[in-house]
């Protein structure tokens, strides 16, 4: 009998994406061709509908009925994939184990509906979302995940990543091989409110390097620049810091979009990675290792985030009361971006 990971894998789509057009999920943007080959490939198949033998198993016969709360638009999404891996994994995760992800919103999407969480058995949070705010339209907090936030609220799950023991690492590799200047790239970092309005917080990954350097002795303030975490800002800056003179000689990138940027600055002025200037990025996106210099990064994974954010919701659902917070790890890539520089 046809699954829907068959149906998946014949229409070349993931399995978050058939679950969302078989329960036509208004929030899903798909072209009306990809829509109209799954269908055909269930009928191909002979696809029926029917509970998960897992969920029945795990979770009951009672279906649950689980909401998505993004900070970003889709547009922002799409210039980050940090967070669309995020949103992926929860989906996948969800299709799974046969929950039902019925209400997907976005904060900064065209009208975002707040209303009617009532019916929510749960929701995922994904960004900097203030808790406070949050609680307002779904007091549920035992029943909320966040992902990529940490609330100092303890009856909420979050599932993060130790950013400054990423930054740690980056920085060791780049002080053992000899790196001294070294400059800093990233953006700024915000908590949302529902009304769309937002405050400043401080960034951990700049934090981070700067408490590093400051204890190594080694930092310099004219080496640290903020954008808005796009490919764009990336250039840009970089194109800022060749200007300036006595270029560092390596740069650390809060996120990869910005370092890919760098690169092409860095090209177009003449110069080359890792020679002139060595490149460190933090995500380890897909482009990171077809980039014009293959991009030494922090990898972190993002999709088995949103995995993990589900597992902690089913878990609340089978009756856990103890609030979880889960550290998914990361991973020190070296590529040619950053070469073993001598002392």
């Amino acid at each position: 009998m046809a699954t829907i990971r068959d149906i998946a894998r014949e229409a070349q789509v993931s399995i978050a994406t058939v679950s969302r057009v078989l329960n036509e999920d208004a929030t899903l943007a798909v072209t009306p061709q990809t829509r109209q080959r799954i269908y055909a490939v269930c009928e191909q198949l002979n696809y029926k509908p029917r509970k998960s033998k897992k969920k029945a198993h795990a979770l009951s016969e009672q279906r649950h009925n689980l909401g998505l709360l993004l900070w970003n638009s889709g547009e922002q999404e799409q210039q980050d994939p940090y967070f669309l891996s995020i949103r992926q994994g929860i989906e996948n995760q969800c299709a799974e184990l046969g929950f039902d992800i019925v209400k997907t919103i976005r904060m900064y999407g065209d009208s975002p509906e707040y209303r009617d969480l009532s019916n929510l058995d749960g929701l995922f949070v994904v960004g900097n979302v203030d808790p406070q705010d949050l609680h307002e339209i779904f007091p549920k907090r035992d029943r909320t995940v966040y992902v990529a936030n940490t609330p100092e609220v303890g009856e909420i799950d979050a599932v993060v990543v130790d950013l400054e023991q990423a930054v740690n690492d980056v920085l060791s590799y780049l002080l053992e091989h000899g790196y001294r200047n070294i400059g800093f790239v990233g953006g700024q970092e915000f908590m949302h409110r529902l009304e769309r309005t937002m405050s400043e917080i401080p960034e951990k990954r700049r934090k981070a390097f700067e408490n590093i350097m400051r204890a190594n002795k080694l930092y310099r303030e004219r080496n640290v620049y903020v954008g808005d975490w796009t490919i764009l800002s990336g250039y840009k800056l970089m194109q800022s810091a060749i200007a300036k003179g006595d270029l560092p000689e390596a740069f650390f990138f809060a996120n990869d979009p910005m370092a890919i940027g760098a690169l092409r600055a860095i090209k177009e002025a003449g110069l080359s990675v890792p020679d002139d200037v060595a490149i460190v990025g933090m995500d380890d996106i897909e482009m990171a290792a077809f980039a014009s210099v293959p991009l030494t990064t922090v990898k972190i994974y993002s999709e088995q985030m949103g995995r993990s954010a589900v597992n902690l919701m089913a878990e609340r659902l089978r009756g856990r009361d103890v609030p979880l917070r889960v550290v998914v790890p990361t991973r020190l890539i070296v590529r040619e971006s950053c070469g073993a520089k001598t002392k």
